[in-house]
């Protein structure tokens, strides 16, 4: 049902730098030997096939040429040593380089795509690009960072599709990426887009923001370099469905004000918490009751370092850093606790501490983030909730000029054991959307749970 019509790939335009070759982090590394994260924005545009053909994808491959002379790492490959004794993976962008772009149409029901209800996961893998294999030269394998795809359902709306090596940096930087490129899409140079985006261009690749972290990042590398590297290829079938749940503003409303009813100490609970919150404890209560062991639950939610006072470097890592600056957030709960009939307070109340005492806390923030990004695979051994993310970095959010997106999906969560997207509602104005991907029987459990709970006066 979905055709490819043409695959090519779009360079930086001339004058571009030459070259870029960037050397990774530890907080790089920690995602090398993950899959590509995979990412849907929908959008209602009810464009022709000639529209398409003749003035959309043109003006897509212009505009995202403009765009990578801005992102070069994105036109990159990244180089995995053969020999991981002898020297380490860098990022490297040298003239010639491109990024794929897969233009397709489709005869898939846009309608039933952006849809809330349950969807079969599998089909929305024919709107995503693949990524190109790994290839071989001198001492490295090498692989393009990301891949792009367009896909026009014919009257209704068009796809953008986006896979990339989660390395080359994370959602600030690569919703950054897309937003630009949507921007001087729609402006039809980058003129525009450099002056409204004077005080965060040009972007920071110099990994010198972190200061000195050579002998922590080569230590990381130690222990990384011998685990095997993930495919490329994904994850299907995902035997999963697909499924939305928004929560209004008046939603969020009614469970802030239950955990502060119950906690009247409180001083302020974000809506990031009570949407967490809440939708944790619906997914722990969905699952079938385990018989006796109280096993612990576990919660881990992205943090942004950019321009946050923490234990690692003085001055904080500039905003406009283009990379990986990501801590994590992590609760552990008792399962009895989330799963009882009050355990969406208990996890809000754990979830809200959790941020003033570590990612508000200049002290603890970043602080020893070598160990703890260590200690992150033993906590996501456990059973564990993820989220990936976030309304303030929202994919949604970039405008070519056909309005906002009208469905994100996140692709990446079918991989994962339990795990939700989170972005802004397009059509709910302060609510957020809350994307689950799990086997249909245990989607209709979590569903009704969801809905049931909303119920509160």
């Amino acid at each position: 049902m979905t055709t490819v019509l043409e695959t090519c790939g779009i360079p930086p335009p001339p004058g571009a730098a030459a070259e870029l070759t960037l050397p990774l982090t530890f907080l790089d590394m920690f995602w090398l030997h993950f899959q590509p994260i995979r990412r849907l924005i929908f959008y209602n545009h009810p464009c022709s096939e000639a529209e398409f053909s003749n003035t959309v994808v043109p003006n897509l491959k212009h505009s995202l040429s403009l765009t990578l002379k801005h992102y070069l790492p994105v036109a990159g490959n990244l180089l995995y040593p053969l020999d991981a004794e002898k020297s380490q993976p860098v990022i490297r962008y040298v003239s010639g380089d491109s990024v794929p772009l897969t233009v397709a149409i489709s005869g898939h029901d846009f309608d039933e795509l952006v849809g809330s209800h349950a969807r079969e996961s599998d089909q929305f893998y024919d709107f995503l690009p693949p990524m190109p294999p790994w290839t071989e030269e001198e001492n490295y394998k090498i692989t393009p960072l990301t891949a792009l795809q367009a896909t026009l359902f014919p009257g209704r709306g068009i796809c953008i599709g986006l896979s990339n090596h989660h390395c080359l940096g994370d959602a600030r930087s690569v919703v950054g990426f897309i937003s630009a490129w949507a921007e001087i899409y729609k402006c039809g140079d980058d003129e525009n887009f450099l002056s409204r985006n004077a005080e965060s261009l040009p972007l920071i690749f110099d990994r010198s923001v972190f200061g000195d972290i050579g002998e922590t990042t080569e230590k990381y590398w130690n222990r990384k370099r011998n685990i095997p590297l993930a495919p490329l290829s994904p994850p299907l079938p995902t035997n999963r469905v697909r499924a939305a749940f928004t929560l209004h503003q008046s939603d969020i409303k009614k469970l802030k004000n239950l955990v502060m009813s119950k906690n009247p100490e409180l001083v302020y609970i974000s809506s990031f918490v009570v949407t967490a919150a809440y939708t944790w404890s619906c997914l722990v209560r969905s699952a079938a009751p385990a018989a006796g062991e109280n096993y612990p639950e576990v919660f881990i939610f992205p943090v942004d370092g950019r321009g946050r006072p923490n234990a690692l470097v003085e001055p904080p890592v500039p905003v406009n850093y283009f990379g990986n600056c990501l801590s994590a957030g992590a609760v552990k709960l008792e399962h009895d606790k989330v799963a009882a009939d009050g355990g969406f307070v208990v996890a809000a109340e754990a979830i809200a501490d959790h941020i003033k005492n570590y990612v508000n806390n200049k002290e603890n923030f970043f602080k020893d983030l070598d160990n703890w990004l260590s200690e992150l695979p033993k906590l996501a051994a456990m059973s564990a909730f993820k989220v990936s993310g976030s309304p303030k970095f929202d994919l949604s959010d970039a405008n070519f000029g056909w309005g906002k997106g009208r469905r994100l999906e996140v692709l990446t969560i079918d991989k994962e054991k339990y795990s939700m997207s989170l972005c802004k509602s397009s059509d709910s104005g302060g609510g957020l959307v809350v994307g689950m991907s799990l086997p249909r029987e245990r989607m209709e459990a979590f569903a009704a749970l969801f809905e049931d709970g909303l119920k509160i006066n």
